[in-house]
């Protein structure tokens, strides 16, 4: 049974902390890491160096479209690949747990889900731009 009455704040909860981890994950990316440094990792990986700047945008956008509540559902639907590309191409070699050397897939596979929740949720209390049927 859904409490309608807290639903909408524990959406409004789902939907702010994983716009601020997002932040920090674009955050630690251009400024630990920097840009530059986040592209030659990404062809160190195979993949194109352009497509770390365009994840540094995807991540930056989408966790303040998140903290807003800008067409939120969206936002976490569009993220959701970028989580599976990283279990696919960096996290899955390493095992599940986090906790091992470069990290498992266990937290990113957490961090999809979790958007998928809010994509099916909803925007949630004070959101400025709902999406759809929300």
């Amino acid at each position: 049974m859904i409490d309608t009455r807290t639903a909408p704040y524990a959406a409004l909860l789902l939907r702010v902390s994983l716009g601020i981890l997002f932040l920090a994950h674009a955050g630690m990316k251009f400024f630990v890491f920097t840009p530059a440094g986040t592209a030659k990792f990404f062809e160190s990986l195979g993949l194109p160096g352009p497509l770390a700047y365009a994840t540094m945008l995807v991540e930056t956008l989408a966790g303040i479209a998140l903290i807003l509540g800008v067409y939120a559902r969206i936002a976490a639907l569009v993220t959701i690949p970028v989580l599976l590309g990283a279990i696919f191409t960096v996290h899955l070699q390493n095992g599940f747990f986090f906790t091992n050397a470069n990290g498992g897939w266990e937290y990113p596979a957490f961090w999809a889900v979790a958007l998928a929740v809010q994509a099916l949720l909803g925007d949630g209390a004070y959101a400025l731009k709902p999406s759809a049927r929300s």
